[in-house]
């Protein structure tokens, strides 16, 4: 058999193999093993933080000539503030042809960013650490960068600083303007004093996704912010509470295709009711909220007198919220809503009848997330079922409340569900389990524990084609 398929048919079968199988290649010949790398397009590695590691690195990139995608971290911190472009250099020189790299290896230094862009000049994804100060002009170089993140780590080290001086004799100057392709920027850990990202927001004219991450600034004015916004499409923002507020008014002012917005942890109360009463987008969506002590009933009632036309609303760990603001929701939203979650909300325990008054509301829901509410009885979730009988996918995880009668609901009530999440839920029995694997139609996937699949379980998930995790 062997000597009957040539390379590229065998190159073609194992990329179309699952992970699971695709290592096992390898050990069958020296063949294989040759067919098998030179297929990969894409590698995902951890190293130990040794000088050893180097030239193994280098030749193993040399058998993996076809790489569009590579990710690569460390076990732990280097010794070196050098061994992290060394390790770039290694993957600059012998991956040429790569389209994403996740290089997550340590912060990596100018000189080896700009050999980057030279060696990797199709570059279109790109995920990096740099140290302070912060210097970015570098982008440019990337003619084809699309997705862009990077973690800005403290590094006030004397030695780098005067590096930087030598090297471009200036800081980087805030009138550099270029004209970047980016449609999704990512920025973690921008301090209050840092600077020099006003000319990437003016060149960010293309930017259809924004997301940052403990930020305590947006290293620029606010005038060269706003000039990012008028395409933006999807905004994150977790934990910046210092600058959520000033972001929100920039974006319910200048942003008209505003999609989908997300805010964990931090938040005024006022800056929130602001933008949901002021916000000039349409197209607002999906809202996606953590904020246990920002966020309270005035909130969702502007949201249901502004925002009426959301598809997803998703809220978590929102203590402040109570069956009064949801109900308003409900009544709103009754007939465009198709996913909602409540994941670790008490209300959802605290208020009996919620659950079956959202339901009578919301028949058009697609996705329902109840994850962790630890103390959800079967008789709340059950009445809520009878009314949303187009379920699709159902996250449960983390309710220990249910009993196997709830599986044995969503047998009777839900004949579309696809996708179920179930565990930790300690009252759902094993022989629940399989009554539901035998009797849902149209499962697709299913993430219980191992322990609570018996083997005719398992035997319907295969001959059903259910794939099931743990």
């Amino acid at each position: 058999m062997d000597k009957t398929l040539c390379d590229e048919l065998l190159q073609e079968i194992f990329q179309k193999l699952p992970p699971s199988s695709s290592s096992s290649v390898s050990l069958v010949c020296k063949r294989w093993l040759h067919l098998y790398r030179s297929s990969r397009t894409s590698l995902s590695l951890r190293l130990t933080p040794h000088l050893a590691a180097l030239p193994f690195l280098a030749s193993f990139l040399t058998h993996h000539p076809s790489l569009f995608s590579l990710s690569l971290v460390l076990s732990s911190d280097p010794a070196t503030s050098s061994f992290s472009d060394l390790l770039l250099s290694a993957v600059s020189s012998r991956c040429s042809h790569l389209r994403g790299l996740r290089f997550l290896a340590g912060p990596v230094s100018l000189s080896s960013l700009i050999s980057l862009s030279s060696a990797c000049t199709r570059l279109t994804s790109l995920s990096i650490i740099l140290s302070r100060p912060i210097f970015l002009r570098w982008v440019s170089s990337f003619a084809y960068l699309k997705d862009l993140a990077i973690t800005f780590c403290s590094d006030d080290c004397l030695n780098r600083e005067i590096q930087l001086k030598n090297q471009y004799g200036i800081w980087e100057s805030d009138d550099f303007d270029a004209e970047l392709n980016l449609e999704s920027l990512f920025l973690v850990g921008i301090r209050a004093d840092d600077w020099g990202l006003g000319w990437l927001w003016r060149s960010c004219k293309q930017l259809k996704k924004l997301q940052l991450q403990s930020c305590q600034g947006i290293g620029g004015s606010y005038s060269s912010f706003v000039q990012c916004l008028q395409g933006i499409e999807e905004v994150e923002l977790r934990t910046c509470r210092s600058v959520v507020d000033g972001i929100l008014v920039k974006l319910a002012e200048n942003s008209n295709s505003l999609n989908s917005l997300l805010v964990y942890d931090g938040g005024s109360r006022e800056g929130l009711l602001n933008f949901f009463s002021q916000c000039r987008s349409k197209n607002l969506q999906k809202l996606d909220l953590r904020l246990p002590l920002d966020l309270n009933n005035n909130h969702l009632l502007a949201v249901a007198t502004h925002l009426r036309f959301l598809s997803s609303l998703r809220l978590q760990s929102c203590f402040l919220v109570t069956g009064e603001g949801l109900k308003a929701l409900g009544i709103a939203m009754s007939s465009g809503l198709e996913e909602l979650a409540l994941i670790n909300c008490d209300v959802v325990e605290r208020e009996p009848g919620l659950l079956a008054t959202l339901g009578q509301h919301l028949r058009q829901l697609r996705n329902l997330d109840l994850s962790h509410n630890e103390m959800l009885l079967d008789k709340e979730f059950i009445s809520i079922l009878a009314s949303c009988t187009y379920l699709i996918d159902l996250k449960l995880r983390g309710c220990r409340g249910l009993t196997s009668a709830a599986l044995v609901s969503m047998v009777r009530s839900c004949k579309r569900l696809e996708n179920v999440d179930i565990m930790h839920c300690a009252g759902i029995e094993s022989e629940a389990v399989e009554l539901f694997v035998k009797k849902s139609t149209r499962l697709r996937r299913m993430e219980v524990e191992e322990s609570k699949l018996s083997d005719a379980a398992k035997m319907w998930a295969s001959n059903k084609f259910i794939e099931v995790v743990d």
